[in-house]
């Protein structure tokens, strides 16, 4: 029997107490301030979003405290701060008394409720969550001997996941370190412009205007290819297109070993279209780059291109910013050293993509297991009996 199934048999053998959150603490709104009127230091501000959004030199919270951000797209976000802070457009959680309920416990259960106080976001315009939207949610009390356990209990788990998030990010820097190492070359190796290594209509930009509308689309049949698809390297599909009007855009149709680049709004975003990936069509906010593979290995080029290049050459439409063909394939230029030179790079290079990068190997397949394992064991071992009064 663990120490906790002990602790729980002697001190409340027949269930707990569920309490509203607004009966064991108390919902204390940030001070206003921006940045302009911030006094250079280091106490992190907190506002609406995942991360401190500037620092200041005062702080207005110390101890160990719990924010739930207060507006913007993660209003509702819940967060634990370990040092002074500086609330700011946020609200902090305090309990009332922390001989009754510990302040880790509190946050465990914070989290366990996430998605529920993320639904609390009112506002047609900028979301906001306040103290009152999550003041009814019920809690369960146990003793402060079994809430401490528990918190020592998933302490654990967020440590161990700590530590793997902290390695990731050294292997990220020793990735950039070496990247940048193996990609740079003196000017004794042959140098080729983009558009001298890329097979003749290479450069190929999606269809503009009538050539691909919605009504056009249908719920089965050759998939269209979106920005999404070369700035998160996802293949999966919102909209296809018939086998006829396939054939009156098949210029536009990816293969294999394309390279696809997000080219409006976010760009120079890349993918690799492979051999297990669908044939479709790429809309108007991507474009085909495709090389010559007798002169350059794909993995190689992007490598170089995310490494070394700039692809935003030039602002069209406003505030939307378009790669220009002209810029691109005549401004860029590539080392290409021997294939058998490229081959080693990207061996060297793919190991520490792979361990950085690939969420279904490596370190971050290892952190998302530990973070479910995390909110399987939070989840069980924050569900109570609750006590018939």
């Amino acid at each position: 029997m663990s120490k906790l199934d002990e602790l729980t048999r002697e001190l409340c053998p027949d269930g707990v107490e569920y309490k509203n959150l607004k009966d064991v603490c108390t919902f204390n709104r940030g001070k206003s301030l921006v940045s302009k009127n911030a006094v250079n230091g280091n106490v992190p501000v907190i506002s609406g979003g995942k991360k401190p959004a500037f620092y200041h030199n005062e702080s207005n919270r110390n101890g160990i405290t719990i924010t739930v951000a207060g507006s913007g797209a993660y209003a509702g976000y819940v967060s634990i701060w370990y040092e002074p802070i500086f609330c700011c457009d946020a609200f902090s959680v305090d309990p009332i008394d922390e001989k009754i309920i510990n302040v880790k416990y509190l946050y465990h259960f914070l989290l366990s409720k996430q998605n529920k106080i993320y639904h609390k976001k009112t506002g047609a315009g900028i979301p906001h969550v306040h103290g009152k939207d999550i003041a009814k949610l019920k809690i369960p009390m146990p003793p402060l001997e079994v809430q401490e356990e528990i918190v020592r209990i998933l302490d654990n788990f967020t440590e161990l996941t700590a530590e793997l998030t902290a390695e990731l990010t050294v292997r990220k820097q020793q990735y950039e370190y070496y990247r940048n190492i193996l990609l740079t070359f003196d000017d004794n190796m042959e140098w080729n412009t983009l558009e001298e290594l890329l097979q003749p209509k290479g450069y190929i930009r999606g269809p503009f205007g009538s050539a691909l509308k919605k009504e056009f689309f249908v719920e089965e049949g050759i998939p269209v290819y979106e920005q999404q698809h070369a700035i998160y390297d996802k293949r999966t599909f919102r909209y296809f297109i018939d086998g006829d009007r396939a054939e009156k855009l098949k210029r536009f149709m990816v293969k294999p070993n394309d390279i696809i680049i997000s080219c409006s709004g976010t760009i120079g975003k890349i993918s690799i279209i492979t051999s297990n990936d669908k044939i479709g069509i790429i809309n108007q906010a991507l474009l085909i780059l495709r090389f010559d593979l007798s002169k350059v290995k794909i993995k190689y080029i992007k490598y170089y291109l995310e490494c070394f290049t700039n692809l935003i050459v030039t602002s069209s439409g406003g505030a939307i910013t378009n790669i220009e063909k002209r810029a691109v394939i005549e401004r860029i230029r590539i080392p290409v050293p021997p294939l058998s030179k490229q081959q080693h790079i990207i061996d060297i290079l793919g190991w520490f993509d792979q361990l950085c990068n690939d969420i279904s190997v490596g370190l971050p397949a290892e952190i998302e297991a530990r973070k479910k394992q995390y909110e399987y064991y939070r989840d069980k071992l924050l569900t109570f009996k609750e006590k018939i009064s």
